[in-house]
């Protein structure tokens, strides 16, 4: 994870957005580039009814200079050097002088080991939906999604929620360097909530092969019969285990699927306070 891309614009969640980008900057000495992103033209403010997670944003002019300096800022305070030659190094570049939209981060983004955003909000100051979704959806990259409070550290406790997925197998392995450098990994299984595959065991099992010291938690998913239950016993876990970081594909069913009948990513955009690492 030696380049991190950071979408950067004004919402109530973007200093702890730096702030974990830094921190994994810190751990891969990686080089940190920032744009400022801003709405497509002719979109507004509405929140999707079931989640009640922003799906689109106010179109306002172009705030590109006011994006940049808070990017800046944020570098200097923290002496995070400028830098962007190769090979990569712990530094900052912006190279993009005008704002870009939302689509250009799913674009752009392949490019990149790794993007950093904040967690979508119901409201106008919060973090929204589609840069989220451009990046999952478009850029096949991994995505940091970033709380409003950012722990001190990421990845020295992790839990991988294993459901058995293709897309959960994918997650995994774009975690692994992270993995390999916890101190402790929990992943876990809730049972009722996996398709047919590999059990948390085998799971647990390869990432050990590959140097991490992984553990298998196999729980049953209770009486709890909605939809977003197995999120729910995700965070719940993630939560008593002290974890700071949750390693979760997104969108195992398709976003209607999730909309109208609740799913674990949906609970888990929704509801996460640590960073969680997504890819689709």
């Amino acid at each position: 994870m030696k380049t991190i891309l950071i979408p950067t614009e004004d919402h109530d969640a973007m200093t702890s957005v730096l702030e974990g980008a830094r921190l994994m900057a810190q751990i891969f000495d990686s080089y940190m580039e920032g744009f400022a992103v801003r709405p497509s033209p002719g979109t507004y403010v509405t929140v999707e009814p079931v989640s009640s997670l922003a799906i689109s944003g106010a179109f306002e002019p172009d705030t590109a200079n006011e994006a940049k300096a808070t990017f800046q800022a944020f570098m200097e305070a923290h002496k995070v050097p400028p830098g962007g030659q190769a090979p990569a190094s712990y530094s900052y570049g912006w190279p993009r002088a005008e704002s870009a939209e939302d689509a250009y981060i799913g674009s752009y983004g392949r490019v990149f080991d790794l993007i950093v955003l904040g967690r979508p909000g119901a409201s106008a100051e919060n973090p929204r939906m589609p840069p989220l979704e451009s990046a999952l959806f478009d850029a096949g990259r991994p995505v940091l999604i970033v709380p409003k409070e950012v722990p001190k550290t990421i990845g020295r406790n992790v839990l991988v929620a294993w459901n058995r997925s293709t897309e959960q197998a994918h997650t995994n392995s774009f975690a692994l360097p992270l993995l390999q450098r916890a101190d402790k990994v929990t992943v876990l299984m809730v049972e009722g909530g996996a398709t047919s595959g590999p059990s948390g065991e085998d799971a647990a099992l390869h990432l050990r092969r590959n140097g991490v010291k992984a553990e298998a938690l196999t729980l049953k998913k209770s009486d709890r019969s909605s939809g977003e239950a197995i999120g729910e016993i995700t965070l719940e876990h993630a939560a008593s285990l002290g974890c700071d970081l949750v390693v979760k594909s997104a969108y195992t069913q398709s976003r209607l699927r999730q909309m109208i009948f609740g799913g674990a990513t949906r609970h888990i955009l929704g509801n996460a306070t640590l960073p969680v690492l997504m890819a689709h």
